[in-house]
């Protein structure tokens, strides 16, 4: 409380100079403002906001129990959240919203807002026609700012589709048996793999294996398309393994 006061006091104290200035005219308030201004810092105690990671929309600890719970906070500006945390489209317009340091700021992509270290995870997410879109699991270092490709070459371990070409993000074209509605992926921490199914029969569609080192999050990206499903999904069930 005794700081508090103090500060108070500071703050008082600098707008009474500011005030003070604001009795001249306004050429000389001016000329003197950067000095004002110097010396009500150097009364103030008080440092500037800063935008540090985390700072943000805490949203997500609030919906535990939903299986998967999309990080607004990860979110591109192109991309809208639905109120629950659960679906995303790509909108045409782009969004008012702070460079933060975990804002995926060059690709229309959107994490998971809980990430995983150690044992089994699964979730299912719902596609539809959506003619682009990519799932999966990403490192917690990532460079969310720069040019990447959603591979595992830079810490991406996801499935793609674009216009009914399904590919595991190396280049590599993957066989289907029928077009997608649903996407299970699930991942084994421990032994190293990120796989995909398809939930309706349980057909194994590809798995990616790696040595991880760092925590992963669930990946989604989903770009602008001319379809009937305008956003990808996370469906409300828990999966047990």
């Amino acid at each position: 409380m005794k700081r508090i006061e103090e500060q108070i006091s500071s703050l008082s104290d600098s707008i009474c100079a500011v005030e003070e200035e604001l009795h001249k005219h306004n050429v000389p308030f001016l000329s003197s403002y950067k000095d004002t201004q110097t010396r009500a810092r150097a009364q103030s105690s008080l440092s500037d906001p800063q935008l540090l990671s985390g700072a943000l929309i805490d949203v997500a600890k609030h919906l535990g129990n939903l299986p998967v719970i999309l990080d607004p906070n990860t979110a591109n500006r192109w991309l809208h959240l639905s109120d629950d945390l659960t679906s995303v489209r790509c909108g045409d317009k782009k969004q008012q919203l702070p460079d933060n340091p975990e804002r995926n700021t060059k690709y229309f992509t959107v994490f998971g807002s809980e990430g995983f270290s150690s044992g089994k995870h699964s979730w299912e997410v719902e596609v539809g026609d959506h003619p682009r879109w990519n799932v999966g699991l990403v490192k917690e270092s990532v460079d969310k700012k720069g040019e990447l490709d959603a591979s595992p070459e830079y810490g991406i371990w996801c499935l793609l589709h674009d216009n009914r070409k399904y590919t595991n993000g190396s280049g590599k074209t993957v066989t289907v048996k029928k077009s997608l509605q649903r996407i299970r992926v699930q991942l084994d921490y421990d032994r190293g793999e990120v796989s995909f199914y398809d939930p309706e029969d349980m057909t194994h569609i590809y798995t990616h294996r790696e040595t991880f080192t760092e925590k992963l999050f669930p990946y989604f990206g989903v770009e602008d398309g001319d379809a009937k499903t305008t956003e990808i999904k996370i469906c409300p069930t828990e999966i047990s393994l």
